[in-house]
């Protein structure tokens, strides 16, 4: 068995613990990806995963990621192969310049990754044609609506004559 499938296999059991013991409902399960899937692509190389929270409300699944120092211009959201919700930014966060000539930097520890990407796998009822992305003061925020569920089957009863 290669390292990358140990790798795979040790996450997958890390996280059924994790869900175990803080008692995560075990549909949150369905919005993640294998989360090495992204490294074997070439174009991603490099990305940084961007922390989310996801609340799943009865109309509704939201996500909250924290993206200070991003306009919304520098973030995409996208939806690829009909379920799976992208969300990537190419942009950098913007530093701020000395006002005078002459003005350095003494540290600099507020170096944000120059590539994010984060991806999700959307349940079925999920209507991927009504999705909206906001970005107000540092947090993107997208809303995906739910399919309204299927309507229950009706029993009829057959009267014999």
């Amino acid at each position: 068995m290669s390292i990358a499938a140990d790798s795979s296999a040790f996450n997958r059991d890390f996280a059924t613990a994790v869900n175990h013991l803080l008692n995560f409902p075990e549909t949150i399960d369905k919005f993640m990806l294998p989360s090495r899937a992204h490294e074997t692509n070439n174009e991603n190389k490099g990305a940084a995963s961007i922390p989310v929270d996801i609340l799943d409300s009865p109309k509704e699944y939201i996500f909250f990621l924290d993206l200070p120092g991003l306009s919304k211009s520098d973030i995409q959201v996208t939806v690829e192969d009909e379920n799976t919700l992208v969300i990537r930014s190419n942009g950098k966060r913007k530093r701020e310049d000395g006002e005078e000539e002459g003005c350095k930097y003494l540290r600099l520890e507020r170096r944000g990754p120059q590539k994010l990407l984060r991806k999700f796998r959307l349940p079925q009822n999920a209507n991927v044609g009504a999705i909206s992305a906001k970005c107000e003061n540092g947090v993107l925020t997208v809303v995906v609506e739910k399919l309204p569920p299927p309507p229950k089957p009706k029993t009829v009863e057959v009267s014999i004559s």
